[in-house]
């Protein structure tokens, strides 16, 4: 039977979670290489689920540890998708921060998902670093 685990982020994981968003078509964070691994170091939380210590999925936060926690990205490898993995992720990330809310962006094909577990949708708005210059 395959072992289920979830653990913090280690340096050597990137490469894996780089793989893993090349094959999502998320190209900003693999542009930005260099970026995308300073914000793994400075995230928290910063999590890997691993299906017998292959990490078939990550998710990556930001939290002030009282009222929010910020899930800036989540993603179950394909394959593994439908299992309860990122709901797994969700909840352990919670887990540690337990008073926060939990706030995220959602792609219009993951929002049905979102709301099948409870979320409530919310309005933000979203400037890019370059659109300051």
């Amino acid at each position: 039977m395959s072992q289920v685990s979830i653990r913090s982020f280690r340096i050597h994981d990137f490469d894996t979670i780089q793989e893993m968003n090349k094959q999502e078509g998320w190209t900003q964070l693999i542009d930005s290489s260099e970026e995308t691994l300073q914000a793994w170091i400075n995230s928290e939380p910063a999590l890997v689920l691993l299906m017998d210590q292959e990490i078939i999925g990550y998710l990556r936060g930001i939290t002030d540890g009282a009222v929010t926690l910020y899930i800036t990205e989540l993603l179950i490898r394909e394959d593994y998708r439908k299992q309860g993995f990122a709901q797994q992720l969700i909840e352990k990330a919670h887990s540690c921060y337990p008073s926060t809310r939990v706030e995220m962006l959602a792609t219009n094909s993951s929002e049905g998902y979102y709301t099948s577990k409870g979320f409530r949708p919310f309005h933000g708005f979203r400037k890019a670093a370059e659109e300051f210059a």
